[in-house]
């Protein structure tokens, strides 16, 4: 008997709760039009917020450090996989989020997987929002500290749970500051404030963020610093990447000095993952560049996606508690979601349906990333699609 014949059964039983994901046909390059099986969409499924990805600047610097460097890098940063480039980013990111240091990781999802376990381990706690992304959960259950997960953004959920830590040897509070799925910020403030008094680590998931909010792009700690200008100095650890609003790949931490050297010696999926491409480290320099000489493009992310929540709230559209360029649609059923989903990409719309895991169940939503490529003709006929959508029979 093969002994994956339970694969099959599983897959059905995933069809059956319209819950099966299939893969989208590949596409030739990001951007806010995209083709598709040979028809041109406009793109509301990608993070690319600021519109760096197909840039010819990164582009040019991605395939120069190629031609210098090769592409693979054939060993870990801490055997000989660091280039002259990864160490010129890791600077250069100190240096944008003015901290000490960095390191990078071949992914953010890495950075998560590896940074919770080398802070906490049996005997200490670690405190979570329940809509954390699934790098941190999954970080979290690998480090084999007691977990305690608070409402999503209840600080007084929270602050009740740290009452009780007293027991364990370190605490750790873990968010991200821009949630992936509902485009709602954590309250960085009060949590900081929350780690400050129950002698707890702080550790922020910016990735999502940053390139798009604050002064300087640094992301949701440099957007509430406005009115709390010691607010990033008490965020103990944080972690961001390039595979977002930056357009590249790759994840990094930065925070103290003292932070980094330990992450090095002790994060695993640090130490045993090969360095990425020196490309990618090239194309990094250029979009940190990018967001501190071309301002224009995160304000123009956050307007566009502001003008597309007021229309959408004209139809009724319920958009949560989005203040971001995150937008989601709630639309409760898996099928439902996913039949309004094809609605739109028929409709030269490409607008995602959410589903389970990556939502709690009865949860499935729309989610619309909305870039600085985008046009307003764009977001109007999107509008005038879902508006449409909203007659379907179910």
């Amino acid at each position: 008997m093969d002994p994956l014949l339970w694969i099959d059964d599983e897959l059905d039983r995933l069809e059956s709760a319209d819950l099966l994901r299939k893969l989208p046909p590949p596409l030739q390059a990001a951007g806010a039009t995209v083709e598709i099986a040979g028809v041109q969409v406009v793109n509301f499924a990608s993070n690319d917020y600021l519109g760096l990805a197909a840039d010819p600047r990164l582009i040019e610097a991605a395939a120069s450090a190629c031609q210098q460097q090769g592409v693979g890098r054939g060993a870990s940063p801490l055997v000989s996989g660091r280039s002259e480039l990864h160490d010129q980013l890791e600077k250069r990111l100190a240096q944008f989020f003015k901290v000490d240091a960095s390191l990078l990781f071949p992914t953010s999802f890495a950075a998560n997987a590896g940074i919770v376990p080398a802070l906490v381990d049996r005997g200490d706690a670690i405190y979570g929002d329940e809509k954390n992304h699934a790098s941190i959960i999954d970080g979290c259950r690998l480090s084999r500290a007691d977990r305690h997960i608070y409402p999503h953004t209840d600080v007084d959920a929270l602050e009740k749970l740290l009452a009780k830590s007293e027991p364990y040897r370190r605490r750790l509070i873990v968010t991200d500051s821009l949630f992936s799925m509902d485009g709602d910020l954590a309250p960085l403030p009060q949590l900081a404030a929350l780690a400050e008094k129950y002698d707890a680590m702080l550790m922020v998931d910016e990735a999502h963020a940053i390139g798009v909010f604050g002064d300087h792009g640094r992301g949701v700690a440099e957007h509430f610093a406005a009115t709390n200008p010691v607010l990033e100095q008490h965020i103990h650890i944080r972690v961001g990447t390039f595979a977002k609003a930056l357009g590249s790949a790759g994840g990094f931490v930065y925070g103290s000095a003292s932070l980094i050297r330990w992450l090095a010696n002790r994060a695993r999926t640090y130490v045993f993952s090969t360095a990425h491409p020196a490309a990618i480290s090239a194309a990094g320099l250029v979009a940190l560049d990018l967001v501190h000489a071309e301002p224009d493009r995160r304000a123009t992310v956050l307007e566009n996606a502001q003008y597309l929540r007021d229309r959408l709230h004209e139809l009724d559209w319920n958009t949560g508690a989005s203040a971001s360029q995150i937008i989601p649609l709630p639309i409760g059923s898996p099928a439902r979601t996913m039949q309004i989903s094809q609605f739109l990409r028929d409709r030269g719309f490409w607008v995602p349906g959410i589903r389970p895991p990556s939502v709690p169940p009865d949860q499935s939503l729309l989610r619309l990333g909305v870039t600085a490529a985008h046009t307003r003709q764009m977001l109007d006929s999107l509008v005038s699609a879902l508006s449409e959508s909203q007659k379907i029979a179910v």
